[in-house]
């Protein structure tokens, strides 16, 4: 049967293990697929470097645009990544007629619905699978193997770089300047982390699953990113006091307000009971807890970043475009696992209406009374506390730590309470506010 041919827009570092796992695991991928599936071109603006990569074993270009309009392509893979040149390509592939495999989840999470959309009006397939979790293959999961289920909550450790930070942060008690800096050195982190350690990154994934899990369009402007540059060495050490772990988590769920029903979609620093396995998911790693209504709580663990892992989930796309190639535009699994006409309009609720619980941390003046005053205050706001450590001030001191854990309680209620407890006078600087999931 004839070979599929692919073109590749970009040959960096998934660039270049797709390259090399396809023609290593050749024998094995044709079994799997039907068919021999060959990268024949190659776009590049190092065509030098390209060149010696692909060893004369395809055509090598500089332009893009040659790849997308090649009528022998049939595949088009973008690992460029960004919003701009990339979209570009990709909405030229797929005016073109061709399939695209792409590994760009900040491209998908802010032009997905557009790019879906103009797919499913040309009868092609997008794939893209390693643009959440690098190999940990969460999107056909949750667009196969889940679909049986009502997905009620999902809650993703889905960047390696912030995991990194904080499990050296716990194990060394070090500071998250000093961290960033070895992580640096380390190559887990960018000379410019900023996407990674503000939340973004790790948005854009939660934003693609959330749309995958709940039937709804990509709305990446709508979710609360926070990310972990304020977390402090301090904070990591309460917690695990209080049997808590600290993990930047990306939470999609479905939720009641008022009675209609609407759709959490958040990232931040997250307290999580020790006991749970994500919260032993340490170093650069990535894990995904996906709970269903039939199957219940299911875990997926594995290398989210990285040359051959992500290769992994690429090749995987093409292995499954290949099979589906032919067949009916109508009967293939839906980009967004839902049939376009059956998406609904479930609002993203703003971060005042979500419920959650709270670790709290503030610096008080040792002196009676304190403790009296601030609980009052989170009585008034129905607020109940659930755990709490009082440290004895050191030898010298006027000052010490309270620390809380409360119960669940609506985002507003808590930064209402916090404002009112900031206004005690013996209550030093801004209180420390950090959300706490059990994942039950």
């Amino acid at each position: 049967m004839k070979p599929i041919k692919v073109g590749l827009l970009g040959i960096g570092t998934v660039g270049s293990g797709t390259f090399n796992v396809l023609k290593r695991n050749q024998e094995e991928i044709t079994r799997r697929a039907g068919r021999s599936i060959q990268i024949t071109m190659v776009a590049d603006l190092n065509t030098a470097r390209a060149k010696e990569l692909t060893q004369g074993e395809c055509e090598v270009v500089s332009d893009a645009n040659l790849v997308v309009s090649n009528p022998e392509i049939d595949i088009v893979i973008e690992l460029i990544g960004g919003y701009g040149i990339a979209k570009d390509l990709v909405m030229k592939a797929i005016a073109n007629g061709k399939h695209v495999v792409t590994a760009n989840k900040a491209l998908l999470a802010t032009h997905g619905t557009e790019i879906f959309k103009a797919a499913q009006e040309k009868g092609v397939m997008v794939a893209f699978e390693a643009a959440v979790a690098g190999g940990i293959p969460i999107i056909k999961a949750l667009r196969e193997g889940l679909t049986a289920n009502r997905i009620e909550w999902i809650a993703g450790i889905i960047n390696g770089t912030t995991n990194f930070i904080l499990s050296e942060m716990r194990d060394k008690g070090l500071d998250f300047d000093v961290v960033l800096k070895e992580a640096q050195r380390l190559g887990y982190a960018e000379a410019d982390p900023t996407f990674d350690i503000e939340g973004v990154d790790a948005a854009h994934k939660a934003t693609i699953m959330s749309a995958i899990a709940f039937g709804i369009p990509v709305q990446f402007d709508k979710a609360h990113v926070e990310g972990i540059t304020k977390l402090q060495a301090t904070d990591i050490r309460y917690a695990e006091q209080l049997g808590y772990r600290i993990k930047l988590l990306g939470i999609a769920k479905r939720t009641k307000v008022n009675g209609s029903e609407g759709i959490e979609l958040r990232v931040h620093p997250t307290l999580i009971p020790a006991k749970r396995l994500i919260a032993n998911v340490e170093g650069a790693m990535n894990a995904v807890l996906v709970q269903g209504d039939a199957v219940g709580a299911t875990l997926y663990y594995g290398k989210g970043a990285g040359s051959e892992p992500t290769a992994s989930a690429v090749i995987a796309d093409l292995v499954d475009i290949t099979r589906l190639a032919t067949a009916d535009p109508e009967h293939r699994v839906p980009h967004l696992a839902f049939q376009p006409d059956a998406m609904t309009d479930t609002p993203i609720l703003p971060m005042s209406e979500i419920t959650t619980s709270y670790y709290l941390r503030m610096q008080v003046a040792d002196r009676p009374g304190v403790l009296a005053d601030i609980t009052r205050i989170l009585a008034d706001s129905t607020i109940s506390i659930d755990a709490m450590l009082q440290k004895e001030p050191a030898e010298g001191e006027t000052r010490t730590d309270i620390i809380m854990l409360t119960h669940q309680t609506q985002e507003k209620n808590i930064v209402a309470a916090i404002a009112k407890i900031e206004a005690l006078p013996t209550v030093v600087g801004a209180v420390t506010k950090i959300r706490l999931e059990q994942l039950s």
